[in-house]
């Protein structure tokens, strides 16, 4: 049998697979080109697991292709479902909700989430974060990593340990709210990855957040 040579081989059948699992009644605009790309991913994904298992023969890529394409499209789809529930349920407009593609990035600014320099989750965003632990109850095919920032003021050290102690006070709350503690993983990345100047109160503010991702299962 011929191997598969060509990219455009697998990109056209993966396109295929993408017009039947998306609805071309909705005007989803940026959900749906969200879904696409998950597709997308998934199919070329599936067609290099697709040609290891069939020692790299067309046929293997083919149909890994095809799979990958049809599983990154549901995996597009609910992670559409799962933000607009979000969406819905938080409505707080300090907590941005991120749909990458592959995954939610739910940013909690810290200055919401904690009094200064301290790691104790403040009583008014508990139930924003209850609300955050239902979802991930109501996707349990997910994992997810919590993750703490800082700004660049004190020192690296300090700011470390903080970022870590804040990530595991949220982590805590949502394994409080029925949220299991295998699926979850922490991380502390103190100044290391501001998102804006640390040289402005703006720019400060901005570094210091929680990120909640949620990232679905393969």
């Amino acid at each position: 049998m011929t191997r598969l040579k060509s990219p455009f081989l697998l990109a056209g059948a993966s396109l295929l697979i993408i017009a039947g699992c998306t609805d071309p009644g909705h005007d989803g605009g940026s959900d749906n080109r969200r879904t696409q790309s998950g597709a997308i991913i998934g199919g070329l994904v599936g067609a290099a697991t697709g040609a290891a298992v069939a020692d790299n023969k067309a046929g293997g890529a083919l149909v890994g292709g095809l799979l990958g394409a049809a599983g990154g499209a549901a995996i597009g789809n609910a992670l559409d479902r799962q933000e607009r529930e979000l969406r819905d349920s938080l409505r707080n407009d300090d907590i941005d909700i991120t749909n990458t593609g592959d995954r939610l990035i739910v940013t909690m600014p810290q200055d919401i989430l904690f009094a200064v320099d301290s790691a104790t989750v403040q009583p008014g965003l508990r139930s924003d974060l209850a609300r955050v632990a239902a979802s991930l109850q109501s996707y349990p095919d997910t994992t997810v990593q919590v993750v703490g920032h800082t700004d660049s003021t004190g020192s690296a050290a300090h700011n470390q340990g903080l970022s870590e102690r804040r990530a595991n006070a949220v982590a805590d709350v949502l394994r409080d709210n029925g949220v299991s503690y295998g699926r979850i993983r922490t991380f502390g990345r103190g100044e290391d990855q501001p998102v804006a100047s640390n040289l402005t109160p703006e720019g400060r503010a901005q570094n210091r957040r929680v990120e909640i991702v949620i990232l679905p299962n393969a």
